[in-house]
């Protein structure tokens, strides 16, 4: 596990994680500001995207409507506070090459259920948690004071957010089927991230 530098928030170790952020990557982040701020404009409407798609696939399911149209609601609220940012600062929303990260978590979503509905709370849960690591990390070293206020408001609703998921594999699953799974699906995250990405990304 990487080791934490002094700069970085205490609040950055999140229990569902196999790993720390690395010293390297905030420093990629904390030097190219902007492309950050639009792969982060990019992961929330992906975010709101992948719970609209549970919804879908889970129509019938009770409880999870209920659960993931806030959650949607509220990541499309976030997707329209950053494009405000990037449009304060005379850009927008473009096309950005996607690191490897959210294809490979997916590719370890099992096809079969109830296995594909665990895996598919529990990928989105750690790509939750890994946004309130990083988030949190920005909030605290950000020399931008805009771009840190706006990562720290953040940091509630992206823990919320990962508790949804949390509760909606809770209430459907064993706790230690959940355990299990989370540990190899956590250390896959982890070994994912371990070689840093070449461009600046939210999970690079």
């Amino acid at each position: 596990m990487s080791t934490l530098s002094a700069t970085h928030s205490p609040h950055a170790r999140i229990k569902w994680l196999a790993s720390a952020t690395s010293e390297a990557w905030l420093q990629q982040a904390i030097a190219h500001p902007i492309e950050l701020l639009i792969d982060h404009a990019h992961c929330e409407r992906k975010a709101a995207g992948s719970a609209l798609q549970l919804m879908f696939r889970y129509l019938c399911e009770p409880g999870l409507a209920e659960a993931l149209s806030p959650l949607v609601r509220e990541e499309l609220e976030h997707f329209e506070l950053v494009l405000g940012i990037l449009k304060s600062r005379k850009r927008y929303l473009e096309p950005l090459p996607a690191p490897p990260y959210g294809s490979a978590l997916a590719r370890k979503i099992r096809s079969v259920e109830p296995g594909r509905m665990l895996d598919s709370f529990l990928v989105a849960g750690l790509i939750e948690a890994r946004s309130h690591e990083r988030m949190s990390l920005l909030a605290v070293n950000s020399p931008d004071k805009e771009l840190a206020n706006l990562y720290r408001e953040l940091l509630a609703s992206e823990a919320r957010h990962f508790g949804v998921y949390w509760t909606l594999a809770q209430e459907r699953f064993q706790k230690h089927i959940i355990d299990s799974r989370l540990i190899e699906l956590a250390d896959i995250e982890a070994e994912i991230l371990s070689d840093l990405h070449p461009e600046p990304r939210m999970h690079s």
